[in-house]
């Protein structure tokens, strides 16, 4: 199958565009409630929002036995142990900064994809992916954002994220092989919110009533459900399906580029000269990573 097919590169951005924009939203749910119930509640929204896909799509699969294990164990991985890393780092550090850190990613995935899935970069795709990394450095690096502070507790929690990230990655591609995007992220958000469901009765805010759901949050929490939770996810799995883990995972470093463009917009955060520079060079770099790359067959 080729796969130079531009709708699915269209799809990929998407993903990160919603994934960038996922950052403002659940900065505005935090004002509400914590982590763990904003998570729970988007895999729920998630989770309706895909069946109902699946059921007018009419595109349902039976899950083998065999495959068991692979989707309890990436399920664990994300959402359950991403979302607790990304979420409580969320709430110690900035939507910028939180969103540089995600996109180290592709740093790592293409080596854990050699090594499990053989898959392989080019020179020019290792080249590209060196050129966003510096990108990425100039957008932290930033004078504007390091007057805000930085929490370690908060880079701890996200380089966690990180980490569930890279081995839920490897496990997606190898599902790919046998089961449409919709089905493997319906089934993986379904299994996540039995994973939440004890820390919500026993860490949750107790504190929590009808009082608190006015527009504001009910609408931010819509957004993370169907365009955070289930389409970006959806999206992105088909371009693993099509590119391969190591290759769509680059797309990844422009996610703190959206972040810091919607957090200047929403949140009033500083766009300055060296952060725009940034985000220029990391574009440059997807683009050299995309080009004429290919990855050896599994």
């Amino acid at each position: 199958m080729k796969t130079n097919n531009a709708s699915v590169h269209v799809l990929a951005l998407l993903s990160m565009i919603f994934w960038g924009m996922s950052y403002i939203w659940s900065k505005v749910v935090f004002e509400y409630l914590g982590p763990i119930e904003t998570v729970f509640i988007r895999l729920i929204i998630s989770a309706f929002t895909l069946l109902l896909l699946l059921t007018i799509t009419r595109k349902w699969q039976v899950i083998k036995t065999r495959h068991y294990p692979i989707f309890i164990v990436s399920s664990f991985l994300n959402p359950f142990l991403y979302f607790i890393g990304e979420s409580y780092g969320l709430q110690l550090v900035t939507p910028t900064i939180s969103a540089v850190i995600i996109s180290t990613i592709p740093v790592f995935t293409p080596m854990i994809a050699f090594i499990v899935l053989k898959e392989r970069l080019k020179l020019l795709n290792i080249v590209g992916l060196a050129v966003s990394i510096l990108g990425v450095l100039i957008i932290v690096l930033d004078k504007s954002i390091g007057n805000l502070g930085i929490s370690w507790y908060g880079i701890l929690f996200l380089f966690g994220a990180v980490a569930a990230a890279v081995g839920h990655g490897i496990l997606l591609k190898k599902l790919t092989f046998h089961y449409n995007p919709v089905i493997i992220i319906t089934t993986q958000n379904i299994i996540g919110i039995f994973y939440f469901l004890p820390l919500v009765f026993f860490w949750g805010n107790g504190n929590i009533s009808t009082d608190t759901f006015d527009a504001h949050l009910i609408i931010n929490l819509l957004l993370l459900g169907i365009f955070a939770s289930s389409l970006a996810f959806v999206f992105y799995t088909r371009s693993v399906k099509e590119f391969g883990i190591a290759r769509a995972s680059l797309y990844a470093n422009l996610i703190p580029v959206f972040t810091a463009i919607f957090s200047y917009y929403f949140l009033n955060e500083t766009l300055s000269i060296q952060k725009l520079t940034g985000m220029m060079i990391v574009i440059l770099g997807v683009i050299l990573s995309e080009y004429n790359f290919k990855q050896s067959k599994v």
